[in-house]
């Protein structure tokens, strides 16, 4: 049986996130990823943050919550992880990492994924 919050996060993955000409679609089921129809390869770990972020879009994120859901327990990890498998992912994803579209950056507070 499939949980309900995985069910929630496929539905919203089938509507995609798109911007114009643009679009960012997941596929849970075959983990992968396409910007502007292009195959993009992720890591695990940017797979993961990405499909954590997508699950809520607009949610905001703190950098422990994040590394709880990637690792379990973020009491050996250092907080600034997060930031950095954020760089790549927007370096993968966004069509100008340093004006992101996509991925967003809550000051004090974390990360996001644009909602639709």
């Amino acid at each position: 049986m499939v949980p309900q919050a995985k069910w929630r996060v496929s539905a919203w993955f089938a509507m995609l996130v798109t911007r114009r000409a643009e679009a960012l679609k997941i596929d849970l089921g075959r983990r992968s990823v396409e910007v502007r129809d292009s195959p993009v390869s992720l890591t695990y770990v940017e797979f993961e943050l990405l499909r954590t972020l997508a699950a809520h879009p607009g949610r905001v994120y703190s950098r422990r919550m994040l590394l709880e859901a990637l690792w379990g327990a973020a009491d050996y990890r250092e907080p600034r992880t997060i930031d950095v498998h954020v760089r790549h992912l927007r370096e993968k994803l966004e069509p100008e990492p340093d004006k992101p579209r996509y991925i967003l950056t809550v000051r004090g507070a974390g990360y996001r994924l644009r909602g639709s």
